[in-house]
């Protein structure tokens, strides 16, 4: 049903804001992400309410992450929230978008091969076991039906992995390779949430612009001896981004990472134990 055929009820006592608030919730869960809300003044000619009336609901949805404004174009639909399950060991990036009827695309934006003192986080590769020759460096940019979700950074000890830059990670995960490959156990990952301002070059690669919010994740992932395999960070774009950790008596159960709008998560130090998993930076 369309928009125009969508009626207020004036003698109910649900504000008339509020039947709008649900009129547009139902066009945009019929809607494509990126297309246009009704104008404002199209809205209170079809629905003969205020102006205000209008505005009041659409605010609303843009609190609430469904739509955002962009200055003198109009009012537009985010991408639909994706759920992203942290469990280890459970469907790559790839396998759990295509699960849930979308399409993944990873774009390989550069492999190299530098000294330990060259590498961002060679230190911390170090620090965590690794042999101190030269690190295998991988960067990503993950998307999910064309939308640029985030770009991910990957060093590892390349005396582990020999010839690992000429794998294609366009097709295959990052932590597939290194079990199925190279016979590797990982046993454990810990990780770090922080929220950030988004800088320029990651911020051009998500088409946002820069010093939006972002979500930055560190995620060091251990072999069973120890032995730090991988050191990667990772920027969520935060306008779409929202992350949920569900724990219990034990410790972590469960966790998610939601797309959603911007603004509505903030954490740090956020320990997953074993329980993280490579797919939620994409790996």
């Amino acid at each position: 049903m369309s928009i125009v055929e969508r009626h207020l009820d004036k003698v109910s006592p649900i504000p008339l804001y509020y039947q709008i608030k649900q009129h547009l919730l139902s066009h945009i869960a019929e809607s494509a992400a990126g297309e246009p809300l009704p104008t404002e003044t199209a809205l209170c000619e079809h629905f003969q309410v205020s102006r205000p009336t209008v505005r009041q609901a659409i605010s609303e949805l843009v609190q609430e992450g469904y739509v955002y404004r962009t200055q003198g174009k109009g009012t537009f639909i985010f991408p639909r929230k994706i759920d992203r399950s942290f469990n280890f060991g459970l469907a790559t990036f790839n396998e759990e978008m295509t699960s849930k009827g979308m399409s993944p695309q990873t774009a390989v934006l550069e492999t190299k091969i530098v000294a330990p003192e060259a590498a961002k986080l060679g230190a911390r590769l170090k620090a965590g076991g690794a042999d101190s020759g030269p690190v295998f460096f991988l960067r990503r940019l993950r998307s999910v039906d064309n939308c640029p979700l985030m770009v991910v950074d990957s060093y590892l000890p390349y005396h582990l992995l020999p010839k690992i830059e000429r794998k294609d990670f366009t097709e295959h995960s990052l932590h597939g390779v290194l079990q199925n490959d190279y016979g590797l156990l990982l046993t454990k990952c810990i990780r770090s949430l922080e929220p950030v301002s988004l800088p320029p070059e990651e911020a051009e690669l998500l088409q946002v612009q820069a010093g939006l919010p972002a979500q930055y994740v560190e995620t060091l992932t251990y072999l069973k001896d120890g032995t730090v395999i991988e050191h990667s960070e990772a920027w969520y774009r935060g306008d779409i981004g929202r992350f949920t950790f569900e724990f219990g008596e034990s410790g972590l159960r469960h966790s998610t990472v939601e797309l959603r709008h911007a603004g509505e998560t903030s954490g740090r130090d956020l320990d997953a134990g074993a329980g993280a998993s490579e797919h939620d930076q994409g790996s």
